[in-house]
């Protein structure tokens, strides 16, 4: 029996018959399997707290921008003296100017700061009138372009039509509502 220096053994364990002993080569397959699961665990753990979802950036973010549009619509239909009304589908919305010599809504042909705003996939929005849930269309078409009506009107004179409107992702509880008073001012909250 050869002994190192250190005064341990160099040669196979002679004390187990060959056919009995099994020396370590590799991990078995329980033990892959294991890891693989906890790899899968943090990694998904990951992704939700991340955010690759979806976050509620993307739901504010709607809201906000709905909201800035409005408070400068106001501002600028006062200036003008010109009505604008804005037209809800579930996936966006629109707006429109009021024609006082044809008395009807018109596309801002060529504007594209009022141009058609599609909302970001999977998020949606309900809009209410009078506290009524008003059954919006799932996307815009030709029926809307020949004679529009919009749901919410800022009017010439700084007042809009009092409204509320939800943004919402289907799979996430989180929601923000922008709620729209008579005298022109607009409020965000979030609601979870």
């Amino acid at each position: 029996m050869l002994i190192s220096e250190t005064g341990t053994s160099t040669s196979k364990n002679q004390f187990c018959a060959p056919e009995f002993c099994i020396s370590p080569r590799g991990f078995s397959l329980i033990e892959v399997l294991v890891v693989i699961t906890i790899i899968g665990i943090f990694a998904g753990t990951a992704i939700l707290s991340l955010g690759i979802l979806g976050s509620d950036r993307q739901i504010q973010r709607e809201a906000v921008r709905l909201q800035t549009m409005i408070q400068l619509l106001a501002d600028e239909s006062v200036m003008e003296g010109r009505d604008y009304g804005i037209l809800f589908s579930e996936s966006g919305y629109r707006f429109y100017i009021y024609d006082y010599q044809r008395l009807l809504w018109l596309d801002p042909i060529g504007d594209s700061f009022l141009a058609e705003h599609e909302l970001e996939e999977p998020i949606s929005v309900d809009l209410y009138l009078e506290d009524q849930r008003v059954i919006l269309e799932s996307e815009f078409n030709e029926e809307f372009q020949v004679m529009p009506e919009p749901q919410i009107i800022i009017y010439s004179s700084g007042e809009l039509t009092p409204f509320k409107s939800i943004f919402y992702r289907g799979f996430n509880e989180v929601q923000f509502v922008v709620t729209g008073q008579i005298n022109g001012l607009i409020d965000i909250a979030e609601q979870v």
